[in-house]
C-alpha cells in the first residue's frame, strides 16, 4: 500500500494551518468588519482548530521516524507554537 501522506503534504499542511490562523490574527488586529471575511472565517475556524489537533498528532509521529528534513520540523514547531497560542487563547 502507498504512503498516503508524506512528509511534504504534512509541512505544506502545517503551513497552511499556520498561515489561516495568522491571517485570523491579523484581520482582528485590523479590525476588519467585512461580511464576506468574517462568513469565511466562521466557516473555516472550526475545521483548522481540529485540524490542528489531528496534524499535531501525525507531526510527533513523524518526528519519531529518522529521516526528518529542516522544514518539517520548523514547520511542526510552528504549528505547536499556533496551537498553544490558539489553545491558550481559550482560557
Amino acid at each position: 500500500m502507498a504512503k498516503i501522506l508524506s512528509s511534504k503534504k504534512l509541512t505544506l499542511i502545517n503551513f497552511m494551518i499556520v498561515f489561516y490562523f495568522f491571517l485570523l490574527w491579523l484581520i482582528n488586529y485590523f479590525q476588519v468588519d467585512l461580511f464576506a471575511i468574517g462568513f469565511i472565517v466562521e466557516l473555516l475556524t472550526i475545521p483548522f482548530l481540529l485540524g490542528q489537533v489531528i496534524f499535531l498528532i501525525l507531526g510527533i509521529n513523524f518526528l519519531i521516524k529518522p529521516p526528518r528534513p529542516s522544514l518539517f520540523i520548523i514547520s511542526f514547531l510552528l504549528l505547536s507554537i499556533c496551537a498553544l497560542l490558539t489553545f491558550g487563547s481559550f482560557f
